[in-house]
């Protein structure tokens, strides 16, 4: 399907929806951001990863990458409460090493990959260097991330503390960092937003879940066009 495909499918299903909502949704959209991204890995308990979801979904980050090894994730959606419905929510879980075809695929699309952990001394968020596409790697709860993941990183980073306790929860730690690098991310990048057909894609996909019956309103207006 070509873009003009696709414009013209969003400009019909527009007509389902009321300028309340689409002029909202085209302002959440223009704020939309894939220069970061997130990556949680094995995350086993649900309300955490979910909280992850929402805060990206917050903050404007459109993708999450979930590594699914020994764990599976299902949204909670009393914590998510339907953030998942406006991410694109990539699952690696079909492979023997889920960690590295994740990784791998990431690196490929020129993202520099960043692991969060209190155990090496790389940089502090606040110093976190924001030149290139980059993607925060977490780990589990209780072992961090997988000795695959630490060897695959291009960087580390921490958080400041200045308590007793290692480390925050992953949501939390999730949420402190995107508060403070996607207000940077929109004033120090230049190309830190979505490209044209990017916005196309997302917002036909956002029209097909907010609309009761949208698959068969299309095929409707399809078949009426023939």
């Amino acid at each position: 399907m070509t873009n003009n495909d696709k414009r013209e499918l969003i400009h019909f299903l527009t007509n389902y929806v009321t300028d309340a909502r689409l002029s909202k949704m085209n302002d959440v959209l223009s704020k939309r951001t894939r220069y970061l991204t997130l990556v949680i890995e094995d995350i086993y308990q649900a309300q955490n990863a979910s909280a992850v979801l929402r805060s990206c979904e917050c903050f404007g980050v459109q993708d999450v990458h979930i590594i699914e090894n020994r764990n599976t994730y299902q949204v909670n959606p009393d914590v998510a409460l339907g953030a998942d419905k406006w991410l694109s929510i990539h699952k690696y879980n079909k492979a023997e090493h889920n960690t590295l075809d994740c990784l791998n695929e990431l690196k490929s699309k020129g993202y520099k990959l960043i692991a969060t952990t209190p155990h090496e001394d790389d940089c502090l968020l606040e110093e976190l260097p924001l030149d290139q596409k980059t993607a925060l790697l977490f780990g589990t709860e209780l072992k961090g991330l997988s000795e695959e993941a630490i060897g695959m990183a291009d960087g580390f980073m921490k958080i400041s503390m200045s308590g007793f306790t290692e480390s925050f929860n992953i949501s939390v730690s999730a949420a402190i960092c995107l508060y403070h690098l996607a207000p940077r991310i929109r004033k120090e990048v230049n190309n830190w937003q979505l490209t044209e057909e990017e916005q196309t894609d997302i917002m036909l996909e956002w029209l097909m879940g907010s609309i009761k019956n949208a698959q068969a309103l299309l095929k409707h207006h399809i078949n009426v066009k023939r």
